[in-house]
């Protein structure tokens, strides 16, 4: 008949997207200015003007059908040397195309890397707090997924506990910094602790534990925080990059996986990248967005706004009495439950408006998501629905 689990997947879609879909409707029937959509990480802060700069000029000057048609399948030759060369400059990297596979977005490009290292139920280890999609992106290529806790005090790596995760059967390990719920920004210590722990593992069992790096919110980030590139850490590191948060083209879906030419059997790896990319069907990526990358591979997003809504956001909630994890970059603030319940706490924001994720798909139950890539005036507007929240438990 069908499968069931993608059926179940079907049926039951993420908490994420399940409460924008709720937002939307309840905005059409309150009215847009009595709902607080802090639900979705979708970029407020509209493109740099180079982007559409560049589309204009593609789309008014190149009369050619190649503006439109395929490319390679695993992305354009001059748009792979545009992304290896900025990564070379930027960080060291000494990569060239044949290291870069271009994917419709990051989740496309974890995908393929997934399918590309899973043999036979391999294990992959998640870092808590996670975004909820790795389960699925894991089990549905055939992974066994697993997950490890943090330290609550500071929502750092729990090193004891990865180094235990560990066993024979672990292929990668997925590092999402900045992290997606939290904010949280890994140091240099901690990415070398990972990589001490990951190399002595490999060594141990005798084959390549890679690092899955998963990479949207790298240029996302404030008070001068820097974010180590894991490449130049670890060896067998395999980098999943979107430009959606950096250059605000979430819908765009354009992204690119980066393997590192120090990876163990580099071009055996690389080649089933490629395979798996033509086995799920996600060969060359959106042409014209290619091209728009090609020319734009260094414009950056004004991240200035994001600082202002952070700050505004956090310092006001932490006034008010919530506990708040201190985001230093992405654009998600990570708040703690008043009661032990995050989903019946966020029923009851959703009372008053607010929209906002309970931590349990995260692997962080008892704590809530707020996206603050909204408006400043939503922001504003927002606060006494969050005082009269606290207020009630405060009772």
């Amino acid at each position: 008949m069908y499968n069931k689990k993608m059926c179940e997947l079907g049926n039951c879609r993420s908490a994420i997207r399940e409460l924008f879909e709720y937002g939307k409707i309840r905005a059409k029937e309150m009215g847009g200015d009595k709902v607080y959509d802090f639900s979705l990480g979708n970029p407020s802060v509209p493109a740099p003007n180079e982007i559409k700069e560049t589309l204009i000029q593609l789309i008014t000057e190149n009369t050619s059908s190649s503006l439109h048609g395929y490319t390679s399948a695993q992305g354009a030759l001059e748009t792979r040397v545009a992304i290896a060369c900025s990564l070379n400059k930027k960080y060291g990297a000494e990569l060239c195309p044949e290291n870069i596979y271009i994917t419709v977005g990051a989740a496309a490009g974890l995908c393929i890397v997934l399918k590309a290292l899973n043999s036979a139920n391999d294990e992959f280890i998640v870092l808590a707090p996670f975004f909820p999609e790795y389960k699925v992106f894991i089990e549905s290529q055939g992974g066994v997924f697993k997950k490890v806790p943090f330290n609550e005090s500071d929502f750092s790596v729990n090193l004891s506990a990865l180094e235990n995760s560990i066993t024979s059967k672990t292929k990668g390990v997925i590092v999402n910094s900045p992290n997606n719920p939290s904010g949280v920004v890994y140091s240099e210590e901690t990415v070398k602790a990972i990589a001490k722990i990951l190399n002595k593992k490999s060594e141990e069992y005798k084959k390549p534990i890679y690092i899955i790096s998963d990479e949207p919110y790298r240029e996302l980030v404030y008070d001068g925080k820097k974010v180590p590139f894991l490449m130049n850490y670890y060896d067998n590191t395999i980098i999943c990059y979107s430009f959606s948060k950096s250059l605000s083209l979430p819908g765009e879906r354009i992204g690119y996986v980066a393997v590192s030419g120090k990876v163990e059997d580099q071009k055996n790896v690389y080649a089933s990248i490629c395979g798996a990319g033509r086995g799920l069907g996600y060969v060359c990526a959106p042409s014209l967005f290619q091209k728009v990358i090609e020319k734009c591979i260094d414009a950056k997003t004004d991240v200035a706004e994001y600082d202002r809504n952070r700050k505004l956001l956090y310092g006001e909630l932490s006034k008010m009495g919530y506990e708040c994890i201190r985001p230093d970059g992405a654009f998600y603030l990570f708040i703690k439950s008043p009661e032990k319940d995050a989903n019946v706490f966020c029923d009851k924001a959703k009372q008053k408006g607010l929209l906002i994720v309970p931590g349990d798909s995260f692997g962080a139950p008892g704590y809530a998501r707020i996206a603050y890539c909204v408006d400043y005036e939503m922001i504003k507007r927002s606060l006494p629905a969050f005082k009269e929240l606290i207020l009630e438990y405060k009772k």
